[in-house]
């Protein structure tokens, strides 16, 4: 079975770690609007996609703590010039230069790691994202639009671009199409922006697609926004219905939901009467990111994985 995921960094990776075990055949696309931290300084200095994403991706499907997997996970904590750069990113950026593309840089670092999968970026072209609020006003790029504290009314590229041909074939032939788990917007959304990326989702009309709601709701991209809220905003940029929604039923501890509070994010529940399409799944693992002292609501990527694969049993 040939499956497909769209999304951009850390959920989308949760999410292929579960199924990169599965035996489906596996394509992750991935967002290329980053604009924070690495990627953000490697996309504005060499004028090139930010490898960051794709970097997380490419690892999520190699072997669990292989040598290389490890590297390419490194990050140097140094006060110079290589501060918070990760060797991924630094070997994705130098490829890019030595190929003279980005998407040869990821298949050449995809080998490199001998991965279960394929890791495909939407486009070659560097794309920004714009927001446009209630009174009308814009905001250009991922890393400013986070940082607004307004409700996002839509949501743009800052020009038109071709989707990489690998990208069409892929959502062409798809058995399944999964929707994160990811940023609503800046992971998600940003994909389906690309030129043809949701007519080809639309003209296959075998694939079951299927959307990972997200744990918690994010500052400055979905505070306030029900479960019911981010399947709508999903679907009026997809312009069709997806035949499942996958959700987390188990509340986090009151510890964690206080230290997401402060920071003005909220679990993502549903607001109401839901119908057939609703899958409610105690989902919710605790992790502790590297060098961040403060536990994050995550995916249990296993968890996640069997529910999937009892949807796609279900429709084969």
């Amino acid at each position: 079975m040939k499956v497909v995921a769209v999304g951009g960094g850390t959920g989308l990776s949760v999410l292929l770690r579960g199924l990169k075990n599965t035996g489906v055949d596996l394509t992750a696309i991935v967002a290329v609007t980053d604009e924070g931290g690495s990627s953000g300084i490697i996309r504005e200095e060499l004028e090139m996609p930010p490898p960051g994403d794709v970097r997380n991706n490419i690892i999520a499907l190699a072997k669990d703590e292989d040598l290389m997997s490890r590297i390419f996970s490194f990050r140097f904590k140094t006060n110079g010039t290589l501060s918070n750069h990760s060797v991924g990113n630094i070997i994705l950026a130098a490829l890019t230069r030595m190929t003279g593309s980005f998407s040869i840089a990821v298949k050449l670092a995809s080998q490199i790691l001998a991965i279960k999968g394929k890791v495909l970026p939407v486009c070659e072209e560097l794309i920004r994202l714009i927001a446009i609020y209630e009174d009308g006003s814009e905001i250009i790029g991922e890393t400013e639009i986070v940082r607004q504290k307004r409700k996002i009314i839509s949501i743009k590229l800052n020009k038109r671009v071709k989707a990489l041909d690998e990208v069409i074939n892929a959502l062409s032939d798809a058995d399944a199409i999964i929707f994160g788990p990811g940023s609503l917007y800046t992971s998600v959304i940003t994909n389906l922006l690309v030129d043809n990326v949701a007519d080809t989702i639309n003209s296959n009309e075998k694939a079951i697609k299927i959307y990972v709601a997200n744990i918690m709701t994010q500052p400055g991209e979905t505070a306030g926004l029900s479960l019911q809220d981010h399947v709508k905003e999903l679907e009026k940029y997809l312009r069709s219905r997806v035949d499942f929604i996958i959700a987390n039923n188990l509340m986090p501890p009151e510890k964690l939901l206080n230290s997401y509070a402060r920071e003005l994010a909220e679990p993502v529940l549903s607001n109401g009467d839901v119908d057939e399409r609703y899958i409610f799944e105690p989902l919710l693992t605790i992790e502790f990111e590297l060098n961040d002292t403060r536990p994050k609501a995550r995916h249990n990527p296993q968890l996640l994985a069997k529910v999937i694969m009892k949807l796609l049993e279900r429709g084969s």
